[in-house]
Formats: C-alpha cells, structure tokens, sequence
C-alpha cells in the first residue's frame, strides 16, 4: 500500500536544501524544525497505512532515524561554527576601536590644518586629481595626486591649503575624484576617513562605528591608517 504522505527521499532533500544556504538565522532554524516534524509525521503515517502483509522493515525505519539523526547532527555544526565565525568577526573588529580607517564616503574633516581622505581605482591611472570644496560648494582647492600604476586605494592627505595661497579654516569640507587614462576620464569612489569608536556585534555580522561617519559592515572598511 502506498503511503498518503511525502516520502523520506523529499523530506530529506527538503532539509538538505535548507542547510545548504549559508549564514544560519532564528527563521531558517524554525524552518529546520518544521521539516524535522514533517519528517517525523510522515513517519508515523507511513507505520499507520503500511500493508499489514508487507509491512516496512525495521532497517527502513532506522535508516530513515539514522538520515534525520545525521541532518540535525549537521545543523547544529554549521549553528556552532557561526557562532564562532561572528565571534572571531567580532573580535577582529574591536581590535580595531581607536584606528583611524577609510569608508566610502565624500566629507573631509580638516582639524589643525590636516585632513585626510582617498579614493580607489579600478585600474591604473595617468593622473588623479582631488577636487576639495568647501560648505558653499565653492572650489577651495584641487589636489593632483598623479599617475596610479595599479588598481585599490589612495589616500591623500591635505594640509588646509587653498588655491588662493592662504589657509583654510578647520571644519567640515567635501571632495570629488577624477582619474585620467589613455584620454578616459573616470570617476573614482571617494573614500572619508574617520575613527571608530565602537563595534556592535549582529545577526548578519559586527557593524563598525565610525565617529560621525555613522555604522559600517567590518568588509565596507576599505583601508587602516
């Protein structure tokens, strides 16, 4: 007699495709938990509608107990072994509370006539150039930062001077980017600098608090000075 139920083979699958995505939360754990009861149900009603003339083999029943035994033997592997990993990313962020770091961001704080700020190529570069601008929008400053020979990170540094041969007053200051190859002009992302001062540990990952720069993910850290 056939059972009015799913067979194990789908359940199974069913358990293996959720184990199978990565980054475990409290959802797919509930989900996890429903196919194991689903599982169990059909087991049951498979034992209830079995022909009473050819009834299922104990080996069949403990092999099924034995795939269900070994898929939750797994889930909670992969549950610990996220745990440490937001654990050791934790840690990893903390250590770095009080360094200064580089974020995608255009603001250029200027504080006893130092700034600094960056920019990251996609490939090499003939010539960068930074544009500073100041909180009327007006150009105080054009930074020529030269020829890049590979792709990543630049940081510069600014001194507060302007274009007019004086020095600009400590505050807050924006800045665009521009990279010159072959003749292509392209648009580099900017990148603020800032100090972080806290870490708050989460369910996708530590979030990493950059002064007033606000939170960032630990991999949107583009560069430590």
């Amino acid at each position: 007699m056939s059972s009015p139920v799913q067979s194990s083979s789908s359940i199974i699958s069913a358990i293996n495709a959720a184990e199978s995505s990565v980054g475990k939360t409290a959802t797919s754990a509930t989900s996890t938990a429903g196919i194991q009861n689903q599982f169990l149900t059909m087991l049951t009603a498979q034992l209830q509608n079995q022909d009473p003339t050819n009834p299922m083999d104990n080996a069949q029943i403990t092999s099924q107990m034995a795939q269900l035994s070994t898929v939750d033997g797994v889930n909670q592997m992969n549950s610990t072994l996220q745990a440490l990993t937001d654990s050791m990313q934790t840690s990893s962020a903390a250590s770095l509370i009080g360094q200064g770091v580089l974020v995608a961001g255009s603001s250029l704080k200027l504080s006893s006539s130092q700034a600094i700020g960056g920019v990251t190529l996609t490939q090499p570069a003939d010539n960068v150039t930074v544009t500073i601008k100041n909180s009327s929008g007006a150009t105080v400053q054009t930074l020529k930062l030269g020829a890049q020979s590979a792709a990543g990170v630049v940081p510069f540094s600014w001194n507060g001077s302007t274009a007019a041969g004086t020095t600009a007053p400590d505050g807050s200051y924006t800045f665009s980017a521009q990279a010159v190859k072959a003749g292509v002009t392209s648009t580099p992302v900017t990148l603020a600098y800032g100090t972080v001062n806290a870490v708050t540990p989460g369910a996708t990952g530590a979030t990493v608090n950059v002064g007033s720069l606000g939170g960032f993910a630990l991999s949107a850290i583009q560069q430590v000075l």
